[in-house]
């Protein structure tokens, strides 16, 4: 239990942790004023039994009450106020630290698997864990310390019972520590079984499209439904679990109280103690382990928690790519590859290769699916480390660039778009959050979208869904544009921006497109003759490696993956329904 509180109290940022310490000497305090209502029984017993019930023995016995019910109130509403703050403060700050080290991560961490447990463990877990943390930890400790200051106060009133009182608080903790092996065996299968259905609901959502498209909802569904049947019966084995542990802590609770109340009577009938002394020890023996007995039913949670901190310290864990570089403006933006290989999970993606790029001119990459495109674009641009080899830009290798600055010097637009659920206007100003709303205008007709967006309910104030759900391929890519046209970066990464779009906002997209592209440094992902022919270099890649170089007219002359990539292209292009 201590190993759990300790363990807690280090996750705490150290302002939180202040908090939950000053609740603990709070509770010592509550304690204390709990103690004054054994005395004020004491005085009352000990007047009746020698008949000398006074005023001022009224006043004290009413006075000792007094103090000890209003000072435990208001303390404990300072204690309670302070460990709820530091609880819910504790696992919002973690959220904002798990997003800000997210940042720096590799790309490659980020899959369907791992996106998954971050949600379960930034939503269920940490969920959990402020709920949980705030009221288990204030009743355990409340609890402990309560028993623990009764129980040496009696040590005052009578040294034997004081000690009986002790070896039953250290005969509760020994039985807590071993009960709780078995709660804490569940409380990860609690917190696996939490993260596999986040996983499954985030798929099933993510993919609701092609579920449906290709009529699998009812595999898909069983899959659903499995998760959720998977977490409700490891929710109820852990309550499970916890009912024999906390039903044998009530048990050692009760029978110690029974022990201190026979041997209260042992005493005082072979005459070693006082009638008076008996009788508020009778009363002391249920009261004592009132608040232990609470403690003990919350005991059990702290496994929880305890692994909900485990979960969380394991994603702060990952090692992030070393981003305390140099803030370096480069005098150019010439890029070039020097025999760059790069691995991920032992499988070679990038293989011997070495290429250039002059600054403002355009590169088209091509190639087979999978065959190292994208990881090319993603080593320039620092989203993963090369495995051997160099990348530098201006000259300087981008790893002794500080994340935040080699970042200035790209701009990104995707074949799968991402808006956030925010207005238009703060959409296209992400780049650039201080940008006017006249500047979010511009950079918006740059992109051609400022007519649909005034077309809009609330024009550029319209609340687009997650993901920009409520707008189409093709206006999502626009708002791309004009975000990338806001930032204006000198280098421009399109990773097959153009490749599914509809024809009625093929001619708008092109267009801005060329508004986003001029005078910049052009990196371009395409499958599209028209976007790959004009290309100062095209770049060919397969199963790796680089295996073509050069303009359009030079790699059709050749016989290779080019000429027969804009021979598939023509043909399809030809194609007529008779």
């Amino acid at each position: 239990m201590l190993r759990m509180l300790r363990k807690f109290f280090d996750f705490c940022s150290p302002k939180d942790r202040a908090k939950f310490y000053k609740s603990v000497a709070l509770g010592v305090l509550e304690a204390m004023f709990g103690v004054l209502k054994i005395l004020a029984a004491f005085f009352a017993i000990s007047a009746v039994i020698n008949r000398e019930i006074t005023t001022n023995t009224f006043i004290l016995v009413l006075g000792c009450m007094l103090i000890s019910t209003i000072g435990k109130m208001v303390i404990n509403r300072f204690s309670q106020m302070l460990q709820t703050e530091a609880g819910y403060n504790t696992c919002a700050g973690k959220r904002i630290e798990i997003g800000e080290h997210l940042r720096y991560l590799p790309m490659g961490y980020f899959n369907d698997t791992s996106l998954g447990h971050i949600t379960s463990v930034t939503t269920n877990t940490l969920e959990q864990t402020g709920d949980i943390a705030t009221r288990a930890v204030m009743m355990v400790l409340q609890g402990s310390i309560t028993t623990v200051v009764i129980g040496v106060g009696m040590l005052f009133f009578d040294v034997r019972i004081g000690l009986i009182s002790l070896i039953g608080i250290l005969i509760f903790f020994l039985f807590n520590k071993y009960t709780n092996h078995s709660v804490e065996k569940v409380a990860g299968e609690k917190i696996e079984s939490d993260k596999d259905m986040v996983g499954v609901v985030l798929e099933f959502i993510q993919g609701i499209a092609e579920i449906r498209n290709y009529n699998i909802i009812s595999q898909n569904s069983t899959r659903l439904s499995k998760a959720i049947e998977r977490k409700t019966k490891v929710d109820i084995k852990a309550e499970i679990a916890a009912i024999p542990a906390v039903g044998v802590q009530m048990l050692i609770c009760k029978l110690i109280g029974v022990v201190i109340a026979g041997a209260s009577v042992y005493f005082c009938l072979n005459g070693t103690m006082e009638l008076s002394y008996t009788i508020t020890m009778l009363l002391g023996a249920f009261m004592i382990f009132e608040a232990l007995d609470q403690a003990g039913v919350y005991t059990a949670l702290l496994k929880i928690i305890g692994r909900g901190v485990d979960l969380v310290n394991e994603i702060l864990s990952i090692e992030q790519m070393d981003i305390n570089g140099e803030d370096i403006k480069p005098e150019n933006r010439d890029i070039h590859l020097e025999h760059v290989s790069f691995a991920y999970e032992n499988k070679t993606i990038i293989d011997d290769v070495t290429l250039d790029i002059k600054e403002k001119t355009t590169t088209a990459i091509v190639g087979p699916s999978g065959g190292g495109k994208t990881t090319i674009t993603s080593l320039i641009a620092r989203f993963w480390d090369v495995k051997s080899g160099q990348v530098t830009l201006g000259g300087r290798d981008v790893r002794d660039y500080s994340f935040d600055s080699l970042m200035e010097n790209f701009s990104f637009v995707f074949q799968r778009v991402y808006l956030f659920e925010d207005t238009i206007a703060n959409n296209i100003r992400f780049g650039r959050p201080e940008a006017s709303m006249d500047d979010v205008i511009a950079a918006a007709k740059k992109a051609c979208c400022h007519e649909f967006i005034m077309g809009l309910p609330d024009g550029y104030e319209t609340v687009v869904g997650e993901g920009g759900a409520t707008l189409s391929g093709g206006e999502k890519q626009r708002i791309a544009i004009a975000r990338a046209i806001m930032k204006d970066a000198p280098i421009i990464i399109l990773d097959e921006a153009t490749a599914n779009v509809d024809p009625e906002n093929e001619k708008e997209l092109t267009l801005a497109v060329e508004n986003l592209t001029k005078e910049k440094t052009i990196i371009m992902i395409a499958h599209r003759l028209k976007t790959v022919r004009h290309a100062d270099q095209i770049v060919v890649i397969d199963k790796g490696k680089i295996v073509q170089q050069g303009k359009h007219e030079e790699l059709m002359k050749q016989e290779g993956i080019y000429k027969n990539f804009v021979s598939g292209r023509k043909q399809a292009v030809s194609w007529k329904i008779a």
